[in-house]
């Protein structure tokens, strides 16, 4: 079955959940904000967002477990676009409170849609090709943190917010199909559930990966709540400052095209790309005009992106075949929480100075690069 599964399908398929997935933070946002004023807005979004977090460990322990991880990849993308759907219909019809809490029985969801997909890449091509492919996986995401945001703010300004969050279930109700049909894995073990951390810790370059970019993520969430600040203050719209992360997205897509035709370490290329995207933070918080600026915010991307590659690259390399999808959602998970910090974080700093917020974010990628080589417990990871 893998040879009539051609891994352009799974590229398609991915892309269009992932997309889904990045529009309907915002969408959900805008639903609560245009409604209800900001507290309902941020309320809902945080449910989608923690609840994201937390069902990692489980869904993946389920997808490890299951014969047709496709089939329960599919079968939760039916129901994040049932969740968005039910948000959509019965807000300012019900009680906000069932509202929120759909809202986080919908995020339990989202892992469907990152690393439980990414964990099935290794079942659609050969293993000397999966480097390449794994940057090609990469460069979903970005695409789709490129198209969603943007997506969301021109459908919910021309039709609605609930037009939105319409298409978001619509991108995730798209990828169904390509899910189904992914290739089944035979016999599969049992792990434990939750096992998958365990995991994490005691292999070294899994625990160093997973350290240094949770430390990353960090730092890139405090520059997410920073960057409309600064394009207030130094481009005079909030809304150009928002068109950064668009840049950003572009400097990554960019950076991973290169990236896929070129061998490399992913071990080093995890604690290279803090070390570029702690030089475009910095550099943003001091650029003096619009043209340093967008380059410095381009220099982050070029980081941000292949750090993801490779990211990808090494938990195809380390985790054990019997739970590679309980890693893969698990890690997701801590990254999840690792920029919700980030988030929290930057909000009181960036209030006084969006410069400081992005000093401090550049700090953190200084913190995780020279931390790297503690992670493995000896000095130095060989591969």
């Amino acid at each position: 079955m893998t040879s009539r599964y051609r891994f352009a399908a799974y590229l398609t398929g991915a892309t269009a959940a992932r997309t889904g997935d990045e529009l309907s933070g915002p969408a959900v946002l805008l639903l609560g904000v245009g409604a209800s004023g900001a507290v309902a807005g941020s309320t809902l979004l945080a449910g989608l967002t923690i609840a994201a977090a937390a069902g990692g460990p489980l869904l993946g322990a389920i997808l490890d477990r299951s014969r047709k991880p496709g089939r329960v990849l599919a079968i939760g993308l039916i129901g994040y676009a049932a969740g968005l759907a039910a948000i959509t219909a019965l807000f300012g019809a019900a009680p906000f409170e069932l509202v929120v809490g759909i809202a986080v029985a919908t995020g339990l969801l989202a892992p469907a849609i990152g690393g439980g997909w990414t964990a099935q890449v290794p079942a659609l091509v050969p293993a000397e090709t999966l480097g390449r492919a794994s940057t090609l996986d990469a460069m979903t995401f970005t695409a789709a943190a490129l198209v969603g945001p943007g997506l969301a703010g021109v459908l919910a300004t021309t039709a609605g917010a609930p037009a939105a969050m319409v298409v978001a279930g619509a991108l995730a109700l798209i990828a169904v199909p390509f899910a189904w049909r992914l290739p089944g894995n035979g016999e599969r073990q049992r792990p434990r559930f939750f096992e998958a951390a365990a995991v994490l810790v005691r292999n070294p370059a899994l625990r160093q990966s997973t350290a240094t970019s949770t430390l990353s993520c960090v730092g890139i969430g405090m520059a997410f709540v920073c960057y409309p600040l600064i394009g207030a203050q130094r481009l005079g719209n909030a809304g150009y400052g928002t068109l950064l992360l668009v840049g950003l997205s572009v400097a990554s897509l960019l950076a991973n095209t290169v990236l896929s035709r070129r061998s490399y370490s992913p071990d080093r290329a995890v604690q290279l790309s803090a070390v570029a995207i702690g030089i475009g933070l910095a550099w943003a918080a001091v650029a003096p005009n619009a043209v340093l600026l967008v380059a410095a915010v381009a220099l982050t991307g070029i980081g941000e992106g292949p750090q993801l590659a490779a990211l990808f690259s090494v938990r195809h390399r380390e985790a054990p075949p019997e739970m590679r999808a309980q890693v893969f959602t698990t890690a997701a998970s801590i990254k999840i929480a690792g920029i919700a910090l980030g988030n929290a974080v930057a909000g009181p700093l960036a209030a006084c100075s969006p410069a400081a917020g992005l000093a401090a974010a550049a700090g953190m990628q200084v913190v995780a690069a020279i931390a790297h080589p503690l992670w493995t417990g000896r000095k130095q990871l060989v591969r």
